[in-house]
């Protein structure tokens, strides 16, 4: 035991708080300086493997069918540019004719495509092009036209 008690057990039992001035301060200005400056450094800094934001496409597909006439599908913007020739099923050793040209192409998703539809002379447009505009969606996205011959091959 001690000889000396302290004085504070014998004086009136109300507890107080008492902080000296001071004391602590510059350890906490120091953590309270070092984390913003952190925050700062990582809200202007870019990750070390940043990648740019990659733009997503869709896939338009044009097809022209089988209506033996002949003409030519075109987007906008560019991109499809897509034709086929008129042919007669009848003939000897008829053959169809493959497309030729752009008949496929990638756009930005979101992206409104806008088609037209131009028969060759002694053609004409029978259905579409449908649709006439979409909307690019991830994936595959048709549109199709059908050309018939002048001559009666096709019905309307």
């Amino acid at each position: 035991m001690t000889s000396n008690p302290d004085p504070r057990a014998t004086a009136d039992p109300v507890a107080t708080s008492r902080r000296r001035r001071g004391a602590g301060t510059s350890w906490r200005a120091l953590v309270v300086a070092s984390a913003l400056a952190s925050a700062a450094a990582l809200g202007t800094a870019a990750p070390v493997h940043a990648v740019p934001a990659q733009t997503q496409t869709g896939h338009v597909y044009a097809w022209i069918s089988d209506g033996w006439g002949g003409g030519s599908l075109t987007s906008s913007p560019a991109g499809i540019n897509c034709h086929i020739t008129a042919w007669d099923p009848y003939a000897d050793n008829a053959q169809a004719p493959s497309q030729t040209g752009t008949c496929d192409a990638s756009f930005p998703v979101g992206t409104t495509v806008t088609f037209t539809a131009t028969p060759d002379p002694g053609s004409y447009l029978n259905i579409g092009p449908d649709p006439a505009r979409l909307s690019v969606a991830s994936g595959y996205n048709p549109v199709y036209v059908v050309f018939c011959p002048d001559d009666g091959l096709c019905m309307s």
